[in-house]
Order: C-alpha cells, then structure tokens, then sequence
C-alpha cells in the first residue's frame, strides 16, 4: 500500500509549525488559568462545595475523550487546518460563556448555587465537545510533515506550546486577578484563542485534501488493542489521571496549608483573594521547569520514548513526595518543578512512542487515541483528587499518585518497546510552493 506524506518547503513548515504551537500555547494558558487561579477562587467566592471544581473539569474531561478520535479521524478527511480551527472556535466560546457566567454570579444575579453549577459545567462542556479536535489535528499536522527520525523532538516542541501556556498562565492570572478582576483572564485568553483560531482557518498552509483520504483500508478499526499502540495509550491514561489529581488538588492542598502555618491571611476587603500570587509563581515554576525539559533537555538529551517515559514517573513521584513533606513556599515551589520536568518528559515520551508506532494513514487516529488518553484520567481524578482530599485526608491524593506513578514507571520499563518499522513503499512527497 502506497501512502503519501505531505511535507512542505521547510519555511512554510516552520511557519506552520509555529502557528499550532501558539494555538495549543493558548489553550495551555486558558486550562492552567482556570484549573490553578480562576475557579478555586471562583469556587470559594460563591461558596460552593469544592467537589464542583472536580466535577466540572471531569465532565469536560469525558467529552474530550469520547470526541477526541472523532476529530483524529475527521481530520483525515476534512483536512488538519479544519479541525483544528474548530477546535479553537469551541474553546473560545466555552471559555467566554464560563467567564460571562461567572461575572453574573458574582454580581448576585444568580445565587442558587446548583443552578450556577450547572451553567458553569455546561460551559466548560464545550471546550469538551469541540475544543478536543485542535489536539489530534495540530500533532498529526506534524507528524505528516516530520520522518520518523525526527518526531520526538518536533512534536515535544509542538508540545512544549501547551506547556508555555500553562507558564505565562499562572502569572498572567494572578496579575490580572489582582490589577482588573477575577474573571479577567477569561475573557483575555478567548480573544486570544479567537485570533489564533481565525489565522489557522485562513493561512494554515493546507489548501489541498489530504492525501490520506483515498486509501481505502480498515487498518484503524481497533487500533487502540495493537500491541504496538496500546502500552502507550495505558501509560497516557494513568498519566492524565495522576495529573488531574494532583494538578486539581495542588492549589487547595497549598493555600490551606500556607494557611493553616499562618503564612497566608484571612481573606477581607483589603485581599480578597490571599495567596492568588504566590500560587501564580509556584506554578509558573513547574511550567518553566516542564518547557525547558521540552525544548532544552529532549533535544540535547535525544532520548527514547521508554527512557522518558521512565525518568518522567520517577520525577513525578518525588514532586509528590516533596509537596506533602513540609509546608512551606519554597518545597512547594521545588515540588513543581519536578512535576514540571517529569511532565515535560512522560508526556512527549507516549505521544511520540504511539506515533511511532503506526504508519503515515493512521496518524490522524494515533492523535486522537493519544488526545483521548489524555484526558481520560480527568474523568475520575475528582474522586481521588478533591473528594479524598475532602473525606480520606490531605495527603490521600498524593499518596495515590505516587503509588500510581510508581506502577507506570514500571509498566513502561517492560512493555513500552515495540515501534513502527517504515513501509518501503511509503514515500514522502513535497506539495506545491503554494500549499
């Protein structure tokens, strides 16, 4: 079977490139502002129970799996640039209907707190059902256009754009919370995602079908199960949802136990929202520490998707150690950016080891598999995550992510081997000047 890969002049590559990058930087930015700054702050304000907080990401977090191969697989057929636009046309809107609620509970208009509960989780639910399909798009975009040599680095860097949004996130959070208001980084980062959205849907260079669209075959039906894709979903899996529970539960974690020392006041009409700056940095620490293990330590360090996978969970394992030893700013600083570097490698460790182990026509099924896996784990880190921080004790949901991430460290020692060997007949082709 002949399969043709698109691979564009090496300048409108890189524009292109670069182009998604932004795009996967602002929905970083917009995920990590609601996760960390806006909605546990949110969350108290209108005094709702902080099980909430959980449910609305898990619910999104379920669409975005069930959507997230629809869009893989219609990306080989309506092209990677329409997908990707729609994507980010679904995360603008689900960010600015979140923000447009929020501000009209805040003002009193609504104060039955279900009902803001509900408003709030059927916003954050598009991002879910339509902001799922700029993931697999922008990595299959790239995959298209990279041999197989050079994957892991190009779709680390591709990667690396979601964590240079989940850096600037925090901090531009917390200066727009303290300087304009709460909900102010919401409605920043949906202008921005619109403007990024449009420049995909108008000058992303893919003016010509995809060349995957005449192969007629039923190789990706059930690719999930190929013995070459599934150790990386299952380590995809345990890792979002060890990230959901830790990134989720982080935030609270900190601020009550900065608290409980004395290090943070009481809020009042002075400081409405004590520790928002401090958080703000510890995390801009782990997304610091999570873009230079992408764009500085991968490419010097040319390592394996096994060997990142590995050294990723054992880092991940000592920030969880760290952040329940002592409560104080500078751990829990330290404690982030280990989890930053352990993210910055497991993460492109199973995106690139599933990409590589499938051939040029299923890249676009891959993305979505692995954007799936993704956010997988988001769908039950609430119940091991904020409820058992809750109901178990402060330190359970660490306690759970390190046992969890030990058994992956593991795991992908003794099953993360197999990779695609290239089809001689698959060749690579040049499209036009104009494409």
């Amino acid at each position: 079977m002949v399969s043709t890969t698109p691979k564009l002049p090496l300048k409108n590559r890189r524009g292109a490139f670069r182009l998604l990058f932004f795009a996967l930087m602002a929905v970083g930015a917009g995920n990590t502002m609601l996760i960390t700054s806006v909605l546990p702050l949110l969350v108290r304000r209108l005094e709702l129970p902080a099980w909430t907080a959980g449910a609305i990401f898990s619910l999104s977090a379920f669409l975005w799996v069930v959507t997230s191969p629809f869009w893989g697989k219609k990306s080989n057929r309506w092209g990677r640039r329409k997908v990707a636009a729609l994507g980010m046309a679904g995360f603008t809107i689900s960010m600015f209907l979140f923000g447009t609620v929020g501000l009209i509970s805040l003002s009193g208009f609504i104060t039955f707190w279900p009902l803001v509960f509900f408003l709030l989780l059927s916003s954050r639910s598009l991002f879910g059902l339509f902001g799922s399909g700029t993931n697999p798009a922008a990595q299959a975009y790239v995959a298209d256009r990279t041999e197989a040599k050079n994957r892991t680095e190009e779709i680390a860097t591709l990667t690396s754009g979601f964590t240079f949004g989940t850096a600037i996130g925090p901090s531009l959070a917390g200066v727009l919370i303290d300087q304009v208001h709460l909900l102010a980084p919401v409605y920043v980062i949906s202008i921005v995602a619109c403007v990024i959205g449009l420049t995909i849907w108008f000058t992303l260079p893919e003016h010509r079908e995809p060349e995957i669209k005449v192969v007629k075959s039923d190789e990706g039906k059930g690719l999930w199960r190929a013995p070459g894709v599934m150790p990386f979903l299952i380590y995809g899996v345990g890792l979002s949802l060890v990230s959901g529970v830790m990134l989720q539960t982080f935030p609270y974690f900190m601020l009550d136990r900065l608290h409980e020392t004395g290090y943070l006041p009481d809020p009042s009409p002075q400081n409405e929202n004590p520790g928002a700056q401090e958080l703000g940095i510890v995390m801009t620490l782990g997304a610091l520490a999570t873009l230079t293990a992408q764009l500085a330590l991968i490419p010097r360090l040319k390592l394996s998707p096994k060997t990142l996978m590995i050294s990723g969970a054992c880092l991940l394992v000592g920030s969880a150690v760290l952040t329940i030893s002592l409560p104080t700013l500078a751990v829990f600083g330290m404690a982030q950016i280990l989890y930053g570097i352990g993210q910055g490698f497991s993460r492109p460790g199973f995106t690139s080891g599933a990409s590589l182990a499938v051939g040029t026509t299923l890249q676009g099924n891959v993305a979505g598999l692995v954007t799936a896996a993704n956010g997988m784990g988001f769908v039950a880190s609430p119940i091991f995550g904020l409820w058992a921080y809750e109901n178990v004790h402060q330190a359970a949901p660490f306690v759970f992510s390190g046992c969890v991430l030990v058994l992956m460290a593991v795991f992908a020692f003794f099953k993360a081997t197999q990779t695609y060997a290239p089809d001689e007949s698959e060749v690579i082709v040049s499209e036009d000047e104009d494409d």
